[in-house]
C-alpha cells in the first residue's frame, strides 16, 4: 500500500544562517580542523581583496582563547564594510552582508576588480557557525559597531566614539562549539598560508600575534620581491640548475604572473594560486600551464637542438621543476566553496597562450639558459624511455601485471578489500611469528628482505628493476604509474610493521617514500598504517604488561614498585607468535598510525631533504633539528 503523507507540510525551507548551521560542510569543507581554521580564512580573504584593490596595507590578526574556545580578531586597513542603508532591504549594508547568504560586492566588477571571495557567502558563513561576531568599521570619518550571534544581529549598528581618521575593518569571532569537534586554530596551516600571501602581495605587511597561552609577540609576514623570493623559498636550498624564470602577462581582464626554475630534483613542485588563494587541485590554469611549458620546450627542440634526442613528452618537461602559478581574474569558478580547484574553462587557453609566447621569447633570447632546460628535459626523457623498458621487460615476466600472487605472499582467504589487510614485515624471523600468530581469515603476510631501495635516489630504470618492490605492487594488485588502478587494490589496510628502534624507522621510511612517490593514492584515500609493537614487556610474578614508550615503562614500574622484571624488544623476531599477536596484531589491541598527507608542499620537501641526493642539505637540516630528537634508539 503506497505511503500518501508526504505531503507540502513536509518540506521545511531554512534560509540564510539556518541553512548553513544545518549543513555546515557545504560551506566550509568540515567541521573539523580544516573548517575551523577556514573561517578565518575567509575574513582573512576580505582583508587581502581589499590590498589587491589597493586599499589596504596591513593585516592584523590576533589569536586569544576564550572558555577553550579560538578566538580570533583581524585588522585591516582598507575602505571599511559600508554601512549605508540598502533601500530595498531598508538594512545596513554591514548588516545584510553579515546576514544574507551571496550578499556582497563581489558580484559586480565595480568595487572589486578581482576577489577572492566570489560567492558572497563569506561572512554569513563565519557569522551563522559563530557564536559571535562582533564587527567594528571605521570609514567617512566615523566608526560603526555592531555584535552578531550565530548568524543573527545581536546588537543594532551604532555609531561609536568621535571623529576618526582612518579606515578599516575590525572582526572578532568566536566559532561555535555546537558545530565544530575541534576548538583550536591549526596554527602551522595559518602561518603557512600568510606566508605564501606575503610572496603573493609584495608590500602587504601582514603581523600574527598568537596570545592563546599568554601575552605574544608578534610575527610579521612581508616580501618585497614577491615571485623570486618565493621561488627561493620553495627551492628551499636544493641546487639551481637555470636562473629563475618570471612571467607577467596580462589579457583583458586576467593577470597572469608565473614563475619557473629547474633544480637537481626527479619530483616536480607547482603551487598554484586564483586571486591569492591557494588551489591544492590545480584546475584549469595549471593544465593551460603545462600545456603552454611542453610547447614551448619541444618547439624549441625542434627549431635548435644540435643533436638528435629522445620523444620528449609533458612529464619530461616537469622533471625537477618548481613554479608557481598566480591567476588574478574576476569571477572565478572554483569547485567548491573552499575553493580547492579552479574550474573556468577559459582560463586554459588564456595561459596556454600567455605563458607560451612569453616562455618561447626567453628561450630565443637566452640560448645558454635553454641549453640548460635541455639538457635536464633529455635526462628525464632518457630516463623515462630506460624505464619504460623496464616496465615492458617487468611485463614480459608477469611481474607487475602478473595475477600470480608471490611466493613469499602468505594470503588471507578473505577476497573483500573491507575485510582484509597486509602486514608489510621486516626480516625473516619476524615474518615466521607473524605468520603463525595472525588470524589467516583475513590478514596476509609479505616479509620482505632487509631494506627496501631509496626510490628518493634511485632512477625509474632501477625502481622498476627491483625485485621487493615488484613484489609489495604485485601483491597489493594495483599496478604502478600507467598501470596503477586504485580500484584493484587486494586489501583494505596496508599495515608497515617493522622493528621498533633506528633500523626498523629507517625501514619505514623508505617504504613510506615509495608510497608517496609512486603509489600516492593509497596514502590519500588512507589504506596505509603503520603498526606500533611495544618496547618493553614487563612481568610482574603472573602478571605481563607491554609499554610501548618510556614513560609507559615508567608508569608501569612505579605501579609495580620497581621491582618487575623488563625486556627489552630489539626486534619483532624475538617475540614469540602469541605475543606479537596480542600487542601488534589483535585489532581489539593493536595501535595503528594512519598515514596521511597533510601538506602536499611540505610532504615533497622533507622527503627530498632527508631522502634526496644532496647530502649537505640534509645535514644542515639535521643538525638544526637535532634538539627535537623525541626517539633515539642506543
Amino acid at each position: 500500500m503506497s505511503d500518501n503523507s508526504y505531503s507540502a507540510k513536509d518540506i521545511v525551507v531554512l534560509s540564510g544562517p539556518l541553512g548553513v548551521r544545518k549543513r555546515p560542510a557545504m560551506y566550509i569543507g568540515s567541521t573539523g580542523s580544516a573548517g575551523y581554521l577556514h573561517l578565518l580564512y575567509e575574513v582573512l580573504d576580505n582583508a587581502v581583496d581589499e590590498f589587491l584593490a589597493g586599499y589596504c596595507k596591513k593585516i592584523r590578526i590576533t589569536l586569544t582563547r576564550e572558555d577553550d574556545m579560538d578566538v580570533a580578531e583581524v585588522v585591516d586597513d582598507g575602505r571599511g564594510i559600508p554601512v549605508d542603508i540598502m533601500p530595498k532591504e531598508d538594512r545596513p549594508a554591514l548588516e545584510v552582508i553579515m546576514t544574507s547568504l551571496h550578499a556582497g560586492a563581489k558580484f559586480n566588477n565595480n568595487a572589486y576588480k578581482v576577489s577572492g571571495g566570489l560567492h558572497g557567502v563569506g561572512l554569513t558563513v563565519v557569522n551563522a557557525l559563530s557564536e559571535y561576531v562582533d564587527v567594528t568599521v571605521s570609514r567617512d570619518g566615523k566608526t560603526y559597531r555592531q555584535q552578531f550571534a550565530r548568524g543573527v544581529p545581536a546588537t543594532q549598528l551604532k555609531e561609536i566614539g568621535g571623529q576618526s581618521n582612518t579606515s578599516g575593518t575590525t572582526i572578532r569571532f568566536k566559532p561555535d562549539s555546537e558545530i565544530f569537534s575541534v576548538h583550536r586554530f591549526d596554527t602551522i596551516a595559518l602561518m603557512e598560508r600568510l606566508h605564501d600571501l606575503s610572496f603573493l602581495c609584495p608590500g602587504l605587511h601582514i603581523y600574527l600575534t598568537d596570545s592563546r597561552e599568554g601575552q605574544g609577540s608578534a610575527i610579521e609576514y612581508v616580501s618585497k620581491n614577491g615571485f623570486t623570493d618565493f621561488l627561493e623559498f620553495i627551492r628551499n636550498g636544493r641546487t639551481a640548475l637555470t636562473k629563475p624564470i618570471i612571467i607577467s602577462k596580462g589579457v583583458d581582464s586576467i593577470s597572469v604572473d608565473v614563475a619557473l626554475q629547474y633544480v637537481d630534483s626527479y619530483s616536480e613542485e607547482v603551487l598554484s594560486f586564483v586571486n591569492k588563494i591557494k588551489t591544492p587541485e590545480g584546475g584549469t590554469h595549471i593544465a593551460g600551464f603545462r600545456a603552454a611549458l611542453t610547447r614551448a620546450i619541444t618547439n624549441y627542440i625542434q627549431k635548435n637542438a644540435k643533436k638528435e634526442l629522445p620523444e620528449i613528452e609533458g612529464e619530461d618537461t616537469r622533471e625537477g621543476l618548481v613554479a608557481i602559478v598566480s591567476v588574478l581574474m574576476q569571477n572565478p569558478e572554483f569547485e567548491g566553496q573552499t575553493k580547492e580547484k579552479l574550474g573556468n574553462a577559459t582560463i586554459k587557453t588564456v595561459l596556454e597562450n600567455s605563458v607560451y609566447t612569453q616562455l618561447s621569447y626567453y628561450l630565443d633570447e637566452n640560448p645558454s639558459e635553454a641549453e640548460r632546460i635541455l639538457a635536464k628535459v633529455s635526462k628525464s626523457a632518457e630516463a623515462r624511455e630506460a624505464a619504460r623498458r623496464a616496465r615492458e621487460l617487468a611485463r614480459k615476466k608477469s611481474v607487475f601485471d602478473s595475477a600470480v600472487l608471490p611466493g613469499k605472499l602468505s594470503d588471507c582467504i578473505e577476497t573483500d578489500p573491507e575485510k582484509s589487510e597486509i602486514f608489510i614485515v621486516e626480516g625473516n624471523s619476524a615474518g615466521g611469528s607473524s605468520k603463525q600468530g595472525r588470524d589467516r581469515a583475513y590478514q596476509a603476510i609479505l616479509p620482505l628482505r632487509g631494506k627496501v631501495l631509496n626510490v628518493e635516489k634511485a632512477s625509474t630504470e632501477k625502481i622498476f628493476g627491483n625485485a621487493e618492490l615488484h613484489t609489495m605492487v604485485t601483491a597489493f594488485g594495483t599496478g604502478i604509474k600507467e598501470s596503477f588502478n586504485a580500484q584493484n587494490l587486494r586489501y583494505g589496510k596496508i599495515i608497515l610493521l617493522a622493528d621498533a628502534d633506528v633500523d626498523g624507522s629507517h625501514i619505514k621510511t623508505l617504504l613510506l617514500t615509495f608510497f608517496y612517490r609512486y603509489l600516492r593514492p593509497l596514502v590519500e584515500q588512507g589504506h596505509v598504517y603503520i603498526a606500533q609493537p611495544p618496547l618493553y614487556r614487563i612481568t610482574d610474578g603472573r602478571d605481563v604488561k607491554y609499554a610501548y614508550s618510556d614513560a609507559e615503562l615508567n608508569n608501569a614500574m612505579h605501579a609495580t614498585g620497581g621491582k618487575a622484571e623488563v625486556q627489552r624488544y630489539k626486534g619483532l623476531g624475538e617475540m614469540n607468535p602469541e605475543q606479537l599477536w596480542s600487542t601488534t596484531m589483535d585489532p581489539s589491541k593493536r595501535i595503528l598510525k594512519k598515514v596521511m598527507v597533510k601538506d602536499v608542499e611540505l610532504a615533497n620537501t622533507m622527503f627530498e631533504i632527508l631522502m634526496g641526493v644532496d647530502v649537505e642539505r640534509r645535514r644542515k637540516f639535521l643538525e638544526e633539528h637535532s634538539t627535537e630528537v623525541s626517539f633515539l634508539d642506543v
